[in-house]
């Protein structure tokens, strides 16, 4: 964390000179006020100079992607990783040989490395972040199957008038399964159990 204190005649004048030692900007560092400083008599005598504190503030995404190269290096897995920025929407794309490693039994190890990433992110976020981590394209493709999923069970559904309780899934998850189904009004979604046991039902409406 870059850090430095500095002395002006005002507390603007110190801060302006830290800013620019700093090469940033005043919406990315917190300033501490040390001394205000005094101005002395007739401006000649006691004068005491202000003096701050100014520390840059650590990116939420920066340390978001460190964090997650850490985890995955210490798993012996080389990847690179591509991020996407939408607003507060951030994807970490990771690119390598031996991502399978990364993904998991239906994503199991994938939902861990962006759970704990998001935990990171918003450690540092003054607003909250969305936190979506990727390996080869798995989250496109995962999405594909619980479409295909969620209109099949719905069949089954409508077929034999009885309600089916799908495997737990993240909460993301479980979005695209209301999504899809969202628009037919024979069907009704709806999710029940506790964390991390939470899952979808689908029943007759």
């Amino acid at each position: 964390m870059k850090s430095i204190t500095a002395k002006g005649k005002t507390v603007e004048d110190a801060v302006i000179f830290a800013l620019e030692q700093l090469h940033t900007t005043r919406e990315k560092v917190d300033i501490t006020v040390m001394d205000e400083g005094k101005k002395g008599l007739f401006g000649l005598f006691g004068n005491r100079l202000a003096v701050v504190e100014v520390t840059v503030k650590k990116c939420p995404i920066e340390e978001a992607e460190n964090y997650l190269l850490s985890v995955v290096r210490g798993m012996n897995v080389d990847v690179k990783v591509e991020k996407q920025i939408n607003g507060k929407e951030v994807t970490f794309q990771l690119i390598g040989e031996d991502i399978a490693v990364l993904i998991g039994k239906r994503g199991t190890t994938l939902n861990s490395l962006q759970y704990m990433t998001q935990l990171v992110a918003n450690r540092y976020a003054t607003s909250y972040l969305q936190i979506t981590v990727d390996a080869g394209s798995y989250r496109e493709k995962r999405k594909q199957i619980l479409a295909n999923l969620a209109m099949k069970v719905a069949n089954q559904v409508l077929r034999t008038k009885k309600e089916v309780a799908l495997e737990p899934m993240p909460s993301y998850e479980r979005k695209v399964i209301h999504h899809v189904l969202s628009k037919n009004k024979q069907i009704q979604t709806y999710s029940a159990g506790s964390e991390p046991h939470r899952h979808i039902v689908i029943a007759p409406a």
